[in-house]
């Protein structure tokens, strides 16, 4: 995957495009694929890198949405769950069976929860992960020893699907350049080309690295920005009411020993009537989530003090040992791209995660709402709908049982390089070939040089941010660390990419600038 091949082809003046894709999150990735296994000519832009945004900022679960069955949203859980199942099967590698408890404080909430999740397991069908059961109070301790035991009448274990977001977002880069697309990063839409008539034709588009502009032309165009999308919007109709209502989750970071399991916690009903997960990952514990209503969204969101103590406190009722401030390695906030309630004063938690597709006079097609787990039945969805506007041949869909980037049946997840799947005999060539790259960037964190190598040749990276927040996770898991990490990595990245000690040096603050915002103090 070599972003100066894609940057030929938009240079070339003869190249007609048959669907251009805005966004290369969750839904952008997913609509362009679906359109390149298609057969159609695909060019996907994205403003700043793959995942950058909303994409990389999730729970990191892959899930039918036990809340939303609560919710009665039942359509959505179905459809969910099929694609849960879906992805499990297309990209083993990097999704995972994960065992969820729901602790029972009171005597009738065993029977409720149980009784909701067999409801669920029937649900999911042959695409199951494994029959929700009850665990007694002594079963309860022992799989999660860090529990809070007072009053604690027992568990409930269902099963969900658990992965790496931004991973899985670059292997959809990647499937997409093989199957014939082309994927850009930092390539910014500035506009919207229309012909006389009004009708979308195309987009000028601006590439950052050389601020170099570029005209494309296409049969139709989607907007998959999320929480982005209105900006696209008026580009195409200015002062277009609002589509999007920004909600905001902040997850916090913490080390294993809060956990002490290699199950993760559900608490299905906080004080304020959310849930909230404690998931291991990657050597450590996630914890959150938080839904606050955002006015302006931003490319790096920052969490509240109020989002902060929330998830904090919510943790101490459950955790006999409780974490602090000083416990925090890393806090990172996403915004879910919701569509706008038709009802004022509707609350975020309570607008559906179903996605909508808007298609506007001039011929915009726009994708809003949804998540990741639902990310393949989104583009299938858009893309059917793009393809009889912009009057392309009609082709089925693709993608149900299409192998994503990286695909290996049960991979060894005892080193945190299983995250390269298929491609793990070709990376680990790298260190056979210079022992040096096998170091590790950091002694608390797994990381190896080798690893900043593989990001620019194979993987599109073009910053600090882009190896040590989306191709490694070392932001997410231990901000302080990454702060130490970033000058050899872009020490490493200037010679790969044959940059001067002087982009080294920029690139160096310009991370270490916005990796605060990861810390708390």
């Amino acid at each position: 995957m070599k972003r100066e091949a894609g940057i030929k082809q938009l240079e070339n003046p003869a190249q007609d495009w048959d669907i251009i894709v805005i966004g290369g999150g969750a839904s952008g990735l997913g609509a362009a694929l679906d359109a390149a296994a298609r057969g159609y000519k695909t060019l996907l832009l994205e403003k700043y890198d793959f995942a950058k945004g909303t994409s990389s900022r999730s729970t990191k679960l892959v899930h039918g949405g036990v809340r939303y069955l609560a919710q009665g949203d039942v359509s959505l859980v179905m459809e969910a769950l099929k694609e849960r199942g879906l992805l499990m099967q297309n990209a083993p590698h990097l999704v995972k069976n994960t065992k969820f408890i729901i602790p029972t404080y009171r005597w009738w909430s065993k029977p409720f929860y149980t009784v909701g999740l067999k409801v669920y397991d029937a649900m999911a069908g042959k695409l199951g992960l494994g029959p929700s059961i009850n665990i007694s109070k002594e079963e309860t301790l022992k799989a999660i020893p860090n529990i809070q035991d007072d009053e604690l009448e027992g568990g409930v274990i269902y099963h969900d699907g658990q992965f790496d977001d931004s991973r899985l977002a670059v292997n959809l880069a990647q499937t997409l350049v093989e199957n014939g697309g082309t994927a850009l990063n930092y390539c910014a839409v500035t506009g919207l080309i229309k012909n006389k008539s009004g009708n979308i034709t195309g987009v000028n588009c601006l590439d950052s690295e050389t601020g170099k502009t570029y005209q494309a032309k296409a049969k139709v165009v989607v907007n998959a920005t999320g929480v982005f999308t209105d900006e696209i919007l008026a580009m195409d109709e200015p002062g277009k009411r609002k589509t999007i209502a920004p909600s905001q989750g902040v997850h916090i970071v913490l080390d294993p020993e809060f956990l002490q399991s290699k199950s993760a916690i559900m608490i299905p009903r906080t004080n304020d009537g959310r849930v909230l997960f404690a998931v291991p990952w990657h050597g450590k514990v996630v914890v959150g989530t938080t839904d606050h209503a955002v006015e302006n969204p931003a490319i790096e969101p920052r969490a509240l003090q109020e989002e902060i103590d929330f998830i904090l406190e919510t943790a101490a009722q459950y955790l006999e040992k409780s974490p602090t401030r000083k416990d925090v390695k890393s806090i990172f906030a996403g915004l879910r791209p919701l569509a706008a309630p038709a009802e004022e004063g509707e609350q975020t938690k309570e607008i559906s995660r179903s996605h909508k597709i808007l298609v506007s006079l001039s011929g915009l097609v726009s994708i809003i709402g949804g998540k990741w787990t639902t990310y393949r039945a989104m583009a299938e969805d858009v893309i059917d709908k793009a393809a009889v506007l912009g009057g392309l041949d009609e082709k089925e869909c693709v993608t149900k049982h299409m192998p994503i980037h990286g695909y290996v049946k049960n991979i060894n997840h005892s080193s945190h390089l299983y995250v390269y799947g298929a491609d793990l005999p070709e990376f680990k060539q790298l260190i056979a070939k210079d022992k040096k790259l096998g170091e590790p960037l950091h002694p608390n964190l797994p990381y190896l040089k080798a690893e900043v190598v593989w990001a620019v040749r194979k993987e599109m990276a073009r910053t600090v941010d882009d190896v040590l927040s989306r191709r490694t996770r070392a932001l997410f898991l231990d901000a302080q660390a990454a702060i130490e990490m970033a000058p050899v990595v872009a020490e490493l990245m200037a010679k790969e990419m044959q940059q001067k000690y002087s982009w080294a040096q920029a690139q160096t603050k310009e991370f270490i600038e916005n990796a605060k915002g990861y810390l708390l103090t």
